[in-house]
């Protein structure tokens, strides 16, 4: 096991959640400390998903310590560089504007500019409906940004969802480990899955 202090942070993309905590155990078995970051919203919304209380407590048991779910928890992850890598995991289309626009209102995204303050590198792994619409620029810009890199993705309703994208989550890993290297993982765009 690698031991590498990985943030995994969860948005409000809660049909994806159960994704997302598969990724959160693979990526726990494979860096071993990884704390777990939510958005307000992940964190105060039951959905037909589940109860926000209960992803917490099971981000909590994977990661076998709390969950960072306020701005006043968040704010000390860059001067205390407490994290090698962030990971937003899933990351919503207004998440990605605000990344991209550099707002800084909500757990997640303080934690992305405390942590890129440090020239450490923040991961996206989007979920998203507007992708190829009006998120489509702040993708583009975040490609652009320095320390910024994705874990793939692909349209996934293609007919039914034309502007929609999601990324192959059980890629996060090795995305995390590129860019950990200072490379962004590809292919980038992945066909239709198999």
């Amino acid at each position: 096991m690698e031991q590498v202090k990985v943030g995994f942070a969860f948005c409000g993309s809660f049909c994806t959640f159960s994704m997302a905590m598969t990724a959160l155990e693979r990526v726990k078995a494979r860096f071993g400390d990884v704390t777990a970051i939510v958005s307000e919203a992940a964190a105060a919304n039951d959905t037909r998903f589940g109860p926000a209380h209960e992803f917490m407590r099971e981000m909590e048991r994977i990661c076998d310590k709390r969950v960072i779910d306020s701005l006043v928890k968040a704010e000390p992850i860059g001067p205390k560089k407490l994290l090698d890598v962030l990971v937003i995991c899933p990351c919503t289309g207004n998440t990605l504007a605000k990344l991209a626009n550099g707002v800084t209102d909500s757990t997640v995204t303080l934690a992305a500019k405390a942590h890129l303050r440090n020239g450490r590198p923040l991961v996206i792994c989007p979920a998203t409906n507007d992708a190829l619409a009006a998120s489509a620029k702040n993708i583009g810009a975040l490609l652009d940004k320095k320390h910024v890199y994705f874990v793939p993705f692909r349209q996934d309703d293609p007919q039914g969802k034309p502007t929609s994208v999601v990324a192959d989550f059980s890629l996060v890993p090795d995305a995390i480990a590129a860019a950990l290297e200072g490379r962004q993982l590809q292919p980038l765009l992945l066909g239709s899955p198999a």
